[in-house]
């Protein structure tokens, strides 16, 4: 079992969303951004007017591809670094209340844990997000990112061994979950995205981070050639068995639960405490707000709406859910992998 440091605590993550910015490298990123943005293939945006597509993946100009270019040119990663990556609405919140509960479950009790008064996103930092002072988080570092794994900078995924713990999702229930959350982030001067527009976008690959079985499949590869390295998970699967899935997870990040955690009960009271019926009910997610950046500011209750398998299903005409299921069809041919548990 590895010997794993305490993960910073929520308000040194809440410090460093804030805090004192490498000006020198910011603006080099931000000069390299203004160079080639005009030359970047355009599409309809969700949340913003518009997505640039960068390296075959589709970004908001002024946030995402900035994060993306930070991390690939000036982010230092280390060999002890935990990475929680994850397409938008695939079940990142849940994925980072689950891993920070594990792994600082001896730091904090049930009672008065952080989890209980912070979003699960004010205790792990998105990695694109804060290029702040990341380099005074003591290892393991644990973060998250959106970034798919084709674009990560061979520093991250070839020179370290750096982990990353990986959850999917059915493409149904993503669109929709997507469509949903972004709408009520969408800026009133811009008309809502109806339901079938976000699908045409969405089978076409433009959405935030999209295509998303192209991402979905350069974690699943990775998965299966560095297992060591990569574990993939699917919501669907951890919805059905969360303590099994936990209890994975546990072990992955070298910080498995021992026979006596599990004969008290620890994985079954980090499972209730991370649940949807939980999280979702306090105060703290139904009344507070994130600042995920100086452009994003997002209530913490948009980041709980069902947390429920096969809702897409509810939204999708039967034309629409026989079209997501050929091209997930199609995209997955001879990969193994097949979405659902």
């Amino acid at each position: 079992m590895d010997s794993f440091l305490p993960s910073p605590d929520c308000d040194t993550i809440s410090k460093t969303y804030n805090g004192q910015i490498d000006s020198h490298l910011v603006q080099k990123t931000n000069e390299r951004c203004r160079e080639i943005l005009p030359n970047l293939p355009r599409g309809k945006g969700w949340m913003t007017e518009h997505l640039v597509q960068y390296q075959g993946v589709w970004l908001t100009p002024n946030v995402a591809l900035k994060g993306l270019m930070w991390v690939q040119g000036h982010f230092k990663p280390r060999s002890t670094d935990i990475f929680l990556a994850t397409f938008p609405k695939t079940g990142t919140t849940w994925l980072k209340a689950l891993t920070f509960a594990t792994i600082n479950r001896t730091r904090y009790g049930f009672a008065d844990h952080p989890l209980l008064t912070t979003v699960p996103h004010g205790c792990l930092p998105f990695l694109e997000a804060c290029p702040n002072d990341l380099d005074g988080f003591p290892s393991p570092r644990l973060l998250s990112t959106h970034i798919p794994y084709t674009l990560l900078p061979n520093s991250m995924t070839v020179n370290q061994s750096c982990r990353f713990a990986y959850i999917c999702r059915d493409p149904k229930d993503v669109l929709v979950s997507k469509w949903l959350f972004m709408n009520k982030l969408r800026p009133k001067e811009l008309a809502p995205i109806s339901l079938e527009e976000a699908f045409e976008l969405f089978c076409q690959g433009i959405s935030h981070y999209g295509p998303y079985w192209d991402h979905v499949l350069g974690y699943w590869k990775a998965s299966l050639e560095t297992p060591e390295k990569v574990l993939f998970l699917k919501y669907e699967e951890l919805k059905e068995e969360p303590s099994v899935v936990v209890k994975r997870l546990g072990e992955f990040l070298g910080h498995p639960f021992s026979l006596e955690e599990e004969s008290k009960g620890v994985v079954e009271e980090i499972v209730k405490l991370c649940s949807f019926e939980n999280l979702s009910n306090l105060e703290v997610n139904k009344s507070s707000v994130l600042k995920l950046s100086t452009q994003i500011i997002v209530d913490n209750r948009h980041f709980f709406r069902k947390g429920k398998v096969g809702d897409g299903r509810s939204y999708l005409t039967d034309e629409m859910i026989k079209r997501i299921n050929e091209i997930t069809s199609e995209k997955l041919l001879g990969s193994g992998l097949v979405f659902g548990s």
